[in-house]
């Protein structure tokens, strides 16, 4: 149950039954609920109540306070007497939404509130952050800043909040400290905190605000900086600790920014040695930058809160700076999901995404071994086969390539923050052969012909060009494909490269040489592959090299949110043995073969090019009968319409046969090709995957269910298409 529940329930506050208003019952104070600062305000003074056991008569709210000439407002005043007569902690409550320097200011002011009515501490909080200062007694009044504020009946503070076993923040059932004051009481500390996504991702991308400072650092570096903070944090979350001991990641009483950047440094420099690919470079904040972060981050438990949330809250607050600087679009959580949950995946199989990004693709396959682990081992009882089976997974069989070399590096980054540092993610062109890869990364099992499962959203829109990239020759869909009615057959049978060829296409045929025999890959890709004219040797490619397993259609709306528009399905296909790609190309062009013999095509060609020459010869004789005198200059401009009159007959007659040939040779392959493979093919249409163009979540996911069949369906093909 959480605060506000547990407040109407202990009979502290009442919400009306829409929930737009909020009336403080002691105080009898009715106020918009609808008010942000509101929200923080309520749970703030349940916090005071039943975490911090404050008795609530000693609390008052929204009280007036002299500032000189003028009345100001204080939010909460907790008060050391029943009479309130002595100001004990004076509270400032501000919205979520907050930048840092808008925080710093209402510090400011509930500081000069503290001083102005006598109380001792001050805490300000908007929820997503919190500072809290002590007030000396004696002039200056200058501001010690102290990691809490004291629970009831606390006489001395103790020197940091958050320890490993301490009480939880949200819990009030057990936890509610005695409401009598005992001088003997020791402060009690707290357990890190399990945040909500939407949480995460205002702590994430206010802190990062608080880096970039309103442009005077780069937001590329102010994310890199964050990138390993967020590593100390959770890392100090991992780092073995009896019950009882302070976590180092949080503020210390009495102790300098400087003793704090130590401390990270210290945890920092594990991550140096663990992970040198990804921490190459020292933390370059400054201390009072690490203490700004500190206090963003301290009480989170980053390895404790949901997979999922983590996911979204990385990548929401990701997603808009790396659209702005590398025009990158991740692929939404539920179509990511789906594809995984459809997929065989164990901890045996070698995992690809050959454009993983941040690696999103790459995290659900993590989290479906472990799910897997819970069948065979008890997280607690086997809690070291338990993490043997996932992690030995997550470090020999799951790899990523990401051609931004920073994007990899926060792709490693979310493996890190999900519970592991190990996986093979390098920055590389994913078109380049694997041994270029391997050679540029030093990562020998980028292998073609090794991977049981590649699973990806390559970039869609972008052309790879031939006077840009040398590589595109070496790919079969990087080749002018040869017309089979072209009957200038030495000169089209030489191979030669096109202009550019589209990424999405050169990735399938990439997907195919890094898969072994019978693997699976799983493809985001743009419809215009299943559907353009133009794009048919695309599809011919594919039925020679893939067994299609199933198309599944998503909305227009499935990548709205995310700022990318193109409709697109999500393509299953299992790579062919080769011996049957032989056999089905050899069928198809025996097919041709047969259609051109049958129909004497060559023949029919070359007695249509001969009337063509003769009826251009018999104007050219016409004319210079008519004109004796003329040159054969002015002959050619004399026949020229009735020249291209004749030409153009010629070549509409040569490409209706060819139409008429090209449909023959269509409905006369699905017989053919039945002969060499038949098989059912999995179809479905999503309308509804469970959030709408804005990214709002809907009632409804039909990837769940279509994922459950398709599961079952690519079971079955295992288990009978040997």
């Amino acid at each position: 149950m959480n605060l506000i529940d547990t407040g109407i329930e202990k009979g502290l506050i009442r919400l009306d039954e829409d929930r737009n208003f909020i009336t403080y019952i002691h105080q009898n104070k009715k106020r918009n609920y609808n008010n942000p600062e509101e929200k923080v305000q309520a749970e703030t003074f349940l916090t005071l109540v039943l975490i911090y056991g404050y008795p609530e008569n000693r609390i008052k709210q929204f009280i007036p306070v002299q500032m000189g000439s003028e009345t100001k407002e204080a939010d909460i005043a907790v008060y050391s007497d029943d009479e309130c007569n002595e100001t004990y902690i004076l509270v400032e409550c501000k919205k979520e939404d907050l930048t840092d320097q808008q925080f710093n200011i209402a510090v400011d002011q509930a500081y000069s509130y503290a001083v102005a009515e006598g109380a001792k501490y001050v805490w300000t909080t908007s929820r997503i952050k919190n500072q809290y200062y002590e007030v000396p007694d004696k002039k200056p009044k200058s501001r010690i800043e102290i990691p809490d504020i004291p629970q009831f009946g606390i006489k001395k503070l103790a020197p940091y909040k958050y320890v490993k076993g301490g009480i939880s923040q949200t819990d009030t059932a057990d936890t509610t400290i005695a409401a009598e004051p005992d001088l003997n009481v020791k402060q009690k500390f707290f357990e890190l905190q399990v945040v909500s996504e939407s949480e995460l991702t205002k702590i994430f991308i206010q802190a990062h605000q608080a880096l970039w400072d309103a442009g005077r650092r780069h937001p590329s570096t102010a994310f890199d900086e964050f990138d390993k903070l967020i590593f100390c944090k959770i890392w100090d979350e991992k780092h073995p600790r009896k019950t009882g001991i302070p976590y180092d990641f949080q503020i210390f009483r009495d102790e300098d920014p400087e003793d704090l950047l130590n401390r990270v440094k210290k945890i920092y420099a594990v991550g140096e040695k663990d992970a040198p690919e990804v921490f190459s470079e020292g933390i370059k904040l400054t201390a009072q930058e690490v203490l700004t972060i500190t206090k963003y981050l301290q009480r989170v438990n980053l390895n404790k809160t949901d997979l999922d949330a983590k996911g979204k809250a990385f990548e929401t607050f990701m997603g808009s700076f790396f659209r702005g600087e590398f025009g990158q679009f991740f692929t939404p959580r539920p179509i990511v999901k789906f594809i995984v949950d459809s997929l065989p995946i164990t901890h045996k199989s070698r995992v690809l995404d050959t454009s993983c990004g941040s690696g999103g693709f790459l995290l659900y396959a993590l989290d479906k071994v472990r799910e897997q682990a819970n069948e065979f081992y008890d997280p607690v009882k086997d809690e070291k086969d338990h993490y043997k089976y996932w992690h030995d997974f997550a470090e020999r069989n799951l790899f990523g390539i990401e051609i931004n070399e920073q994007i990899a590096r926060t792709a490693k980054m979310n493996m890190i923050i999900h519970d592991d540092g190990h996986t093979n993610v390098i920055a590389s062109d994913g078109l380049l052969s694997d041994t270029e890869m391997q050679a540029k990364s030093g990562n020998k099992e980028f292998k073609y012909n090794s991977f049981d499962f590649i699973i990806t959203n390559p970039p869609f829109g972008s052309s790879i060009k031939l006077s840009e990239k040398a590589y595109l020759g070496l790919y079969e869909l990087g080749i002018k494909e040869v017309d089979w009615l072209d009957i200038k057959k030495e000169v089209t049978k030489r191979k030669t490269p096109r202009d550019s060829q589209s990424t999405e296409v050169l990735f399938l045929e990439q997907c195919h040489k890094f898969l072994t025999e019978h693997g699976y890959l799983a493809v985001v890709i743009p419809d215009g592959i299943l559907t353009n004219s133009s794009l048919q040797y695309v599809r011919d490619n594919l039925e020679e090299l893939y067994r299609i397993v199933a198309v599944v259609s998503i909305p227009n709306t499935a990548f709205s949110a995310t700022g990318a528009g193109v409709k697109s399905s999500v393509l299953f296909l299992r790579k062919h043995k080769n011996k049957q790609t032989e056999k089905i190309s050899n069928q198809k062009i025996k097919l041709k073969e047969k259609i051109k013999t049958d129909t004497k095509y060559a023949a029919t060609v070359e007695k249509w090019e001969k009337e063509k020459a003769d009826a251009i010869k018999k104007l050219e004789t016409d004319a210079k009968a008519k004109n004796p005198k003329a040159n054969k200059k002015e002959i050619t401009e004399m026949i020229q319409a009735d020249k291209s009159a004749v030409q153009s007959a010629f070549t509409d007659k040569v490409n209706l046969l060819k139409e008429e040939l090209t449909e023959k040779y269509f409905l006369a392959k699905q017989t053919a090709l039945s002969e060499v493979e038949d098989y059912p093919i999995f179809m479905a249409i999503a309308e509804d995957i469970g959030y709408d163009a804005t990214g709002r979540n809907t009632t409804t996911n039909e990837l769940i269910e279509i994922g459950k069949e398709l599961s079952k369906f690519i079971a079955h093909i295992n288990k009978t298409e040997k």
